[in-house]
């Protein structure tokens, strides 16, 4: 389970930075609706190979192989249809270490919207991150209740809708203190999927990856404490309001 900041961020007087909430218009949020057999065509013949050539990212995707062979092993019957790229994919997401590449990964999803045609670097990892969690999805179509913890100081407002921009990391568990407790969030999300045993740290986190299309309403602000968050300074609830998707297939249609 790794951070995430997603939203424009301004300063006040007298108070720390704040991240503003916001439906984050400058995410690569393409979903693949209607082109899922196209783009894995041609991420396989040519984005994957591409990547490959960039020193970093050959490194990274490599040093997720050892998990990835670990998942193929445990990977039952009723996920047959993730890969072993799919596996792959989620070691490396969820590895951190010291190369963290989810956090160069990250950011480049939340603002690069303007060049996810021309020059975005990382086709593959998104194209199979989002349709391992849609994968996964089909298989459990229940929403899901789940927490976030950050150290960012994120500013919304009642009723607002919102998304997160990137893939971003939730958890069934809300004692997971060293992710922080400036803001919190308590999240019904309806796209996300349980990342089961497939992560490198495995099922410990109960992670549950949002994708970066899935649009949330602020529903509630609570201080301190709600459900099972005691501790944090502030906490948004969040409720899924759909999907959207900007970049809906608009690679697979170049």
């Amino acid at each position: 389970m790794v951070p995430i900041v997603a939203a424009k961020i301004f300063y006040e007087y007298d108070t720390a930075p704040k991240i503003q909430l916001s439906m984050m218009n400058s995410s690569v949020d393409d979903m693949y609706s209607g082109c899922t057999k196209k783009m894995s065509q041609r991420v396989e013949n040519k984005y994957f190979k591409k990547e490959l050539q960039d020193k970093f990212f050959s490194t990274v995707w490599k040093t997720a192989e050892q998990c990835r062979k670990k998942s193929v092993k445990i990977r039952p019957n009723i996920d047959a249809a993730l890969t072993e790229n799919h596996l792959q994919a989620i070691c490396l997401y969820t590895a951190g270490g010291k190369n963290k590449f989810y956090e160069k990964f990250n950011s480049l999803v939340l603002f690069n919207a303007s060049v996810y045609t021309t020059t975005f670097p990382y086709h593959a990892v998104h194209f199979w991150l989002t349709t391992a969690i849609q994968s996964l999805k089909a298989n459990n179509k229940t929403c899901h209740y789940t927490y976030r913890r950050t150290t960012a100081n994120f500013s919304g407002k009642m009723n607002q809708t919102m998304r997160f921009g990137s893939f971003t990391s939730s958890s069934f568990r809300a004692d997971l203190y060293h992710f922080g407790k400036e803001t919190c969030f308590y999240i019904k999300t309806c796209s996300a999927a349980f990342l089961k045993d497939y992560p490198t740290l495995r099922s410990a986190e109960q992670e549950v990856l949002i994708p970066p299309y899935e649009k949330f309403k602020i529903v509630k602000k609570a201080k301190q404490a709600y459900k099972e968050l005691k501790d944090c300074r502030k906490i948004y609830v969040l409720e899924s309001a759909g999907n959207v998707s900007n970049l809906n297939c608009k690679l697979a249609a170049k």
